[in-house]
């Protein structure tokens, strides 16, 4: 079997390598010169959603299917830091924070721990007081309720050293890797093809630009990439990795200090005109809720925006749009938190060996639903 991968970030490399692995013949196209880094924060000749991820890993799935997804993920990603240097996950538990007058959002984190409890995750709210002594590193004293997910990490030295392991495991494996390479993307009567080179199964894993790359085959998906931000604090900081509700902002400990983000921008961009700095509001109102929930007021060191996208109904579309022709795309900013896992259930797809996750099938909506793009981090 013939599989052509399209897009070379963290899912395209892993399901390249797991389909490689179960026996298939696959090439990789990447239009940037190189699969994966170390760097602890992005480039700006490199525009890729991996490289521009913040390495959070810290699942809290409300569903059946999300369960599977986040522990296998994390399964592979401890797996794959046990055996290769360059990549590492570190353990930290993550704090969600809520406002004392929040009384709204404190029912919903309630909800969706209550969910996430009944699928196996370790996590479980409490009273501020009950968790000072734990978090000394946090200023807890506006807090009304938080919860704690225990088995959680983030990359480091950053996400583009997951795609380098990977990569060299694709090639190992037998992927044959094109990068500098922008492939065009095709379906025909006889199936799908790269380049005018017909193949068995293409896989589409192009992140914000999956629309662009598809153009050509006719095919319309409920897709909307937009903005997401993050920055680089120079502040010393130690503890959990923590999502303000109420900012609207996650931070965690980094190699140069803290890293922070969201700064979700909720309007759809062009992935191929985009700002890819950090917008100064955004550096601003980050740098305001670090102090506030840290009492660190040192500024950004780097800030930049990456592209993730939406869809409709908040989960992915993974899965055969036309015979032969799979798309990997849509993870409102989750899509490095999920790769392991996705790319071994969607290389599974493409070799016959499981059947679509009906909850993540392209095909499930009618026609293509207007939609807006919604802050990333809300509750």
């Amino acid at each position: 079997m013939r599989v052509a991968v399209v897009g070379g970030g963290a899912v395209g490399v892993t399901v390249a390598h797991d389909l490689a692995q179960g026996g298939a013949d696959v090439r990789l196209y990447e239009r940037d010169e190189e699969l994966g880094d170390d760097y602890t924060h992005p480039r700006e000749r490199v525009e890729g959603s991996s490289h521009r991820a913040a390495g959070v890993l810290a699942p809290r799935p409300t569903d059946a299917v999300g369960a599977e997804i986040a522990e296998r993920a994390m399964d592979r990603f401890e797996w794959l830091a046990d055996r290769d240097h360059r990549f590492d996950v570190e353990p930290t538990p993550q704090v969600t924070l809520v406002g004392a007058d929040a009384e709204l959002k404190q029912s919903a984190l309630r909800e969706a721990v209550d969910a996430a409890r009944d699928h196996g995750v370790d996590v479980a709210c409490h009273d501020p007081d009950s968790i000072r002594d734990r978090f000394p590193e946090l200023d807890l004293s506006e807090v009304g309720l938080a919860a704690v997910t225990e088995r959680a990490a983030y990359a480091t030295p950053g996400p583009g050293a997951y795609v380098s392991a990977m990569a060299d495991r694709a090639r190992d494996a037998g992927v044959d890797c094109w990068t500098g390479v922008e492939a065009g993307v095709s379906h025909r009567g006889d199936g799908p093809r790269v380049d005018r080179e017909r193949f068995d199964a293409v896989v589409v894993a192009g992140g914000g630009w999956t629309k662009r790359v598809l153009a050509p085959t006719g095919i319309r998906l409920p897709l909307k990439p937009y903005r997401v931000q993050a920055l680089v604090s120079g502040a010393d900081y130690a503890g959990p990795m923590v999502h303000d509700a109420d900012a609207g902002v996650y931070f965690r400990p980094h190699p140069e200090g803290l890293l922070a983000g969201d700064g979700t921008v909720p309007e759809e961009v062009d992935p191929d005109d985009w700002d890819p700095r950090g917008d100064d509001w955004f550096v601003d109102d980050t740098l305001a809720a670090i102090e506030n929930r840290t009492g660190f007021d040192e500024g950004s060191t780097a800030a930049w925006a990456g592209i993730a996208t939406a869809t409709p109904d908040g989960e992915p579309l993974l899965g055969e749009v036309e015979p032969g022709l799979y798309v990997a795309t849509g993870w409102h900013g989750h899509g490095f938190l999920r790769a392991p896992a996705t790319g071994e259930v969607l290389a599974e797809q493409v070799l016959g060996e499981r059947d679509a996750v009906a909850a993540y099938d392209p095909g499930r909506f009618d026609g293509v639903p207007e939609f807006a793009v919604e802050e990333g981090m809300s509750l």
